[in-house]
């Protein structure tokens, strides 16, 4: 057990005044789990631990009661009613069997008169509480936001396998039909193993994301007019899920790039996927090519209402988002990764009575 004298706050009181706080000073004792005061009641004074452990809790934000310290032998609680004689803001109770000193709020109140550096280290002590107490509530409000951005992920997530998972619908459903030739069922068969390879691949993309690891693309020399033409039914066929029509501009020119097939074709569908959402009533989707000095251009546009001036700057970065029911804008970061893991560049642009356009860079192989 602590002596008066002993505690830091009283440090430097003359014989006198340490005599006189030895009259006001009350001792209570108190079982472990026991109350010493509760949220609402009066303020009625000021509490030093003697012996044992208390605990401050309070209910904060979700409505669950929250310990947000512990004190020990020769802390102080309940001073903020020595300030304002206002209900107490939190609950305190015992944790272990423990003894307090008790000092009545108009006793402490002559005693700081008579010594104002008391009233320091009593000033210095609420601060120290309060800064306290805004590093935990602001603890909560990021843990209360780090769960909604959780939320609004995992929602994303079902949303991004929809698409999949209709055109696996769709294709099962024409493959089951009577008097489908062989050939039509050949390709709903391919087109559903497409899609499950697609569905595996967005979810390793979806923990590559959230784990931050670097993922090296696997970039072998392929044909790019091969690549995209035998992509675009595909894409094709999870546009038209939203009414909205995919049209080749010009021809994919026949040019070298080293590319990784399953990462690269997963830019095509987020862009795709994008575009449709935004486009709430159907619309049409534009996918053009241009080559250039030692690199080819892909461009999709859109017939949306373009991209808002608010989030242009930040397009590319993750959970930005707009006009959309769901999404979290994880999508177009990933993107990002993969063109410039492939040693390209992705870019966004607006131009009047035109809708999003984006643009991307891949190096032609040597």
């Amino acid at each position: 057990m602590v002596d008066l004298e002993s505690i830091a706050l009283f440090d430097g009181l003359g014989r006198d005044d340490l005599q006189g706080l030895r009259l006001i000073t009350q001792k209570k004792q108190f079982a472990a789990g026991q109350q010493i005061f509760q949220e609402g009641a009066p303020g009625d004074g000021v509490y030093v631990v003697a012996s044992g452990l208390v605990e401050i809790s309070s209910i904060i934000g979700s409505g669950q009661r929250q310990i947000f310290s512990q004190l020990g032998p020769g802390e102080v609680f309940g001073e903020m009613a020595v300030i304002e004689y206002r209900p107490r803001s939190a609950t305190v109770a015992a944790a272990t069997d423990s003894e307090v000193y008790f000092i009545p709020r108009d006793e402490m109140l002559a005693l700081i008169q008579r010594s104002p550096g008391i009233a320091f280290k009593l000033l210095q002590l609420i601060s120290h509480r309060l800064r306290e107490f805004n590093r935990l509530h602001m603890r909560e409000i990021v843990q209360a936001e780090s769960l909604a951005v959780i939320g609004r992920f995992a929602q994303s997530i079902v949303h991004d396998l929809k698409n999949p998972l209709s055109v696996i619908g769709l294709s099962a459903e024409m493959f089951d039909m009577p008097g489908i030739n062989v050939e039509i069922r050949s390709q709903a068969q391919a087109r559903i193993k497409r899609q499950v390879e697609r569905i595996s691949d967005m979810v390793s993309d979806i923990l590559i994301f959230t784990e931050r690891k670097r993922t090296e693309a696997e970039l072998k020399r392929g044909d790019y007019r091969t690549f995209v033409l035998e992509l675009i039914e595909d894409l094709r066929a999870e546009a038209e899920l939203k009414d909205t029509h995919l049209e080749l501009q010009n021809e994919p020119p026949a040019v070298p790039v080293a590319f990784d097939s399953r990462r690269l074709s997963r830019v095509f569908y987020n862009l795709v996927h994008n575009a449709t959402d935004i486009m709430l009533n159907g619309g049409k989707i534009f996918l053009r090519f241009q080559t250039g000095e030692n690199k080819i251009v892909t461009e999709l546009e859109d017939t949306g209402p373009g991209i808002p001036p608010e989030i242009a700057d930040k397009l590319f970065q993750p959970f930005t988002t707009h006009g959309k029911a769901h999404g979290t804008g994880l999508g177009l970061s990933i993107c990002k990764k993969i063109i410039e893991d492939h040693g390209g560049k992705i870019s966004a642009r607006s131009e009047p009575n035109r809708g999003a356009i984006f643009a991307f860079t891949l190096p032609l192989a040597k």
